[in-house]
């Protein structure tokens, strides 16, 4: 595998989405909670994706109950609080773990492209944010700490 492109994932409702439907997309691969002090950045997320949705951004969000067992809730529920809570309109899918044996084929490559603090490629916690360019290459790795909103500024450099 290398690129973004080559993997899929299953979305929020069910279906098999291969990645490779976002070609020439600039991606933004988030793993999401409901119930972290990061959940807010849903909110700039989503400004993130209706600002730039036009000129080629998506947003994905993918659940995860890794971290504090702060994304309990099924598929139906996570979909429920993040329209409620944020009108959410970019794409979800269905939770995944992002470490360990069971971590989902897409994380373990996006780990292995762009490596955390200090050479690490496990995820540290909700809300680590990968952005991938276009072609499907995995461009920077952001810390759950680095706001939409200071995203934003390199992706309008991108877009």
């Amino acid at each position: 595998m290398t690129s973004v492109h080559d993997f899929s994932a299953t979305t929020i409702d069910g279906a098999e989405q291969k990645l490779d439907a976002y070609r020439g997309k600039t991606l933004l691969i988030v793993n999401v909670a409901s119930k972290c002090g990061f959940t807010p950045q849903y909110a700039g997320l989503e400004a993130l994706y209706r600002q730039y949705k036009d000129k080629g951004l998506v947003v994905l969000g993918f659940p995860c109950d890794q971290f504090g067992h702060q994304e309990p809730g099924d598929e139906a529920e996570i979909k429920r609080f993040c329209s409620l809570n944020y009108d959410v309109t970019f794409p979800m899918f269905a939770k995944i773990e992002v470490n360990g044996d069971g971590a989902h084929p897409l994380y373990k490559f996006l780990k292995k492209e762009a490596k955390g603090l200090l050479g690490t490629e496990a995820i540290k916690w909700n809300f680590t944010k990968f952005l991938v360019d276009g072609e499907g290459r995995v461009i920077e790795r952001y810390a759950p700490t680095d706001t939409p909103e200071s995203i934003g500024k390199q992706l309008a450099k991108m877009l």
